[in-house]
């Protein structure tokens, strides 16, 4: 053995236990950091909900310009030929910067019964994020539909 292990190895061996304060101390921490995680875990806002919320601030708050629908998809991305399609791919212009967009409408079913192919729209963005848009929501609807019509705001 090198000198500099030797020293090492004698310093190791008259510390062969362990206070107990600090076994103590680090249990404690662990069971402190493992509640805030299951705290943080429980408490957490589900995604549908803060997506329903988007929608409902943009609805409220969001300008509107116009756009007009491109396709019609379902989740898995395949094409939709279905009344009420799941994914509504969209397209718009802010500032001379154009967007494509695409809003997952499948807890709306009702909102876009009755859309089309390149029909106009209205789309409601955020001016601080124009990417950040929508064209229904579950108080607001930016589709020409006979039956929205007195939806509009």
């Amino acid at each position: 053995m090198k000198p500099n292990l030797q020293h090492v190895a004698q310093l190791l061996h008259g510390h062969d236990q362990i206070p107990i304060g600090s076994i103590a101390l680090a249990g404690a921490a662990v069971a402190v950091a493992g509640g805030m995680w299951w705290y943080a875990r429980a408490h957490r806002t589900p995604s549908e909900e803060l997506e329903r919320r988007r929608r409902e601030a943009l609805a409220n708050s969001g300008r509107i310009t116009d756009g007009v629908i491109l396709d019609a998809r379902s989740l898995n991305n395949e094409e939709s030929v279905s009344a009420t399609p799941e994914v509504l791919v969209y397209s718009y212009s802010v500032a001379g910067m154009t967007y494509n967009c695409a809003q997952d409408v499948s807890p709306m079913p009702q909102q876009v019964l009755g859309f089309r192919i390149d029909q106009p729209v209205q789309v409601r963005y955020d001016p601080r994020n124009p990417g950040n848009s929508i064209i229904v929501s579950e108080t607001w609807t930016g589709l020409w539909l006979p039956s929205a019509a007195g939806k509009r705001s």
